[in-house]
């Protein structure tokens, strides 16, 4: 018998012996009144040896225990933190002691009742008169020291990952932080909140691949959102709405890499007569409040890269720093030409894709030189069918990109708003869906009879928890609370035999 399986036994006798005494070690409410920071912030003052008569009721996991024969330690870990549990057979109940002693493990919810006392190396505790056990563990915690070593592991029980190492909890309170900032700085400019739908008959609103499903009900077949609503939220600028967001999740069937994943959390923003110049000061004023209230700096270094929210942000023209790094005239060049340089530089793409689409893979291989923070501006109108031609260069289009650390961190621009120009783009982009283009925009008739009736000047913009994963520098997947996994090989194997078994 294994030492694990041992450990279980044990704890399933406990379980039973409190049953059988009438102790309910899965009680449905305890009273918490008091927390380990809380405590340790108000008696910061007690000297060593000193005790406080102030009484107090705190809950949390047991995290460390040593028996000392009349004299029992153990650490407690709630919401806010950890805190020393002392028992002495003369100041606490005889009936805690004993329970305490006999049947608490390292795991176990407990409650406690008692006063705070500062010990003579100057921990402060909570010397305890009163325990209750709330909750008893069958399973052990990982080993104290090392946690949890393999990768998949941790992130597949992640609940683990985040009771062994307080780093992880504070991250993911670091991220309840960065999009509570995001979204009390729009309500705080006067934006209202929407929702928009999830499931829609029309993949729109960004050049990505859609997950696909079929509605029942309905006998329809239906796409997982790919943009926060875009069009929708476009179709609310016709509405009459003047600044509306939405935060919520959206999809993509795509590639995973250190910055990317198939389902994740994004923002975007629609701004009545406003254009992609008023979008950036806007986003550069957000950008340095999510910085000082997520992270407390504007100043922070990611990967390889050192970023300064703080300094003058950088314009960087599309078309000319492509030229830059790569001696491409972006108008003027040809397939071939790109294809030959893509080579050159050993950066992989998928030779059946257009043109345009390859000029968009050169330039995210010259993103990769640039630390930011700055604007991508002056994009083709190819690369971008939703947004609105520059009156100064229509090759181009009114969009900005927000550049840090080598990656886009956010992208915006004035929206297109001739129903006709919007129209034939839609065509476009239908052709190259025909011809292959599994990111080509779907041609969407109901948001051009939309645009027909008539919508303001407007400003749109969407930022992912990509730029989260930037400002605390982690792979995006370690920044999701529980990131999407292959099932492990024995559930893999178990679901392979019930479907076998089913089909028999």
């Amino acid at each position: 018998m294994s030492r694990q399986q041992q450990i279980i036994n044990e704890r399933k006798r406990k379980l039973k012996e409190l049953k059988e005494q009438g102790i309910d070690p899965y009680p449905n409410k305890f009273n918490q009144k008091d927390f380990s920071e809380n405590i340790k912030q108000q008696h910061a003052k007690l000297k060593n040896n000193q005790s406080s008569k102030q009484k107090v009721t705190i809950a949390g996991r047991v995290m460390t225990k040593r028996n000392l024969g009349k004299l029992i330690f153990a650490t407690i870990q709630d919401t806010k933190g950890k805190i020393q549990l002392i028992l002495q057979k003369e100041k606490t109940q005889d009936k805690s002691f004993n329970l305490f002693k006999k049947y608490v493990d390292a795991g176990d919810f407990i409650g406690a009742e008692g006063t705070i006392t500062k010990t003579n190396t100057g921990e402060i505790s909570v010397l305890t008169k009163k325990i209750q056990i709330l909750s008893k563990s069958i399973l052990p915690l990982p080993e104290k020291f090392h946690g949890i070593q393999d990768d998949e592991e941790r992130l597949r029980k992640r609940y683990l990952d985040i009771i062994m190492n307080p780093e992880i909890k504070e991250l993911f309170i670091k991220k309840s932080k960065f999009w509570n900032t995001i979204r009390t700085f729009l309500l705080e400019k006067d934006f209202i909140e929407v929702e928009t739908p999830v499931l829609e008959t029309s993949a729109g609103g960004a050049s990505a691949t859609p997950f696909q499903t079929h509605h029942n009900a309905l006998d329809l077949d239906v796409y997982l959102r790919i943009s926060m609503g875009e069009l929708w939220q476009k179709k609310l600028m016709v509405a009459g709405y003047g600044k509306t967001f939405e935060i919520g999740r959206q999809f993509r069937n795509e590639g995973m890499d250190a910055e990317h994943l198939q389902d994740y959390t994004q923002m975007e923003f629609y701004w009545s007569y406003a254009n992609y110049e008023d979008g950036m000061k806007l986003v550069e004023e957000m950008y340095k409040k999510i910085a000082k209230e997520t992270i407390g700096t504007l100043k922070f270094e990611t990967g390889e890269y050192k970023v300064d929210l703080g300094k003058k942000w950088e314009i960087y023209d599309y078309e000319k720093i492509i030229k830059k790094h790569t001696k491409i005239n972006i108008y003027k060049t040809t397939e071939k030409e790109i294809k030959d340089t893509l080579n050159k530089l050993k950066v992989e793409y998928d030779p059946n894709v257009d043109k345009w689409r390859l000029v968009d893979i050169l330039w995210k291989y010259v993103r990769k030189k640039l630390a930011g923070p700055g604007f991508l501006v002056g994009q083709p109108v190819e690369v971008t069918p939703l947004a609105k031609r520059n009156p100064e260069d229509s090759r181009k289009v009114q969009q900005f990109q927000v550049i840090i650390a080598g990656s886009e961190m956010g992208n915006g621009y004035s929206e297109l708003n001739d129903p006709l120009d919007q129209e034939e783009r839609f065509i476009e982009q239908s052709k190259l869906k025909q011809a292959g283009d599994q990111e080509a925009h779907e041609h969407d008739k109901d948001f051009v009879e939309a645009l027909m009736h008539g919508m303001p000047p407007t400003c749109g913009f969407g930022v992912s928890e990509r730029l989260f994963s930037v400002l605390v520098n982690k792979p995006i997947r370690e920044c999701v609370i529980f990131p999407l996994m292959k099932p492990s090989e024995e559930k893999q194997e178990k679901t392979n035999k019930q479907s076998s078994g089913s089909k028999a």
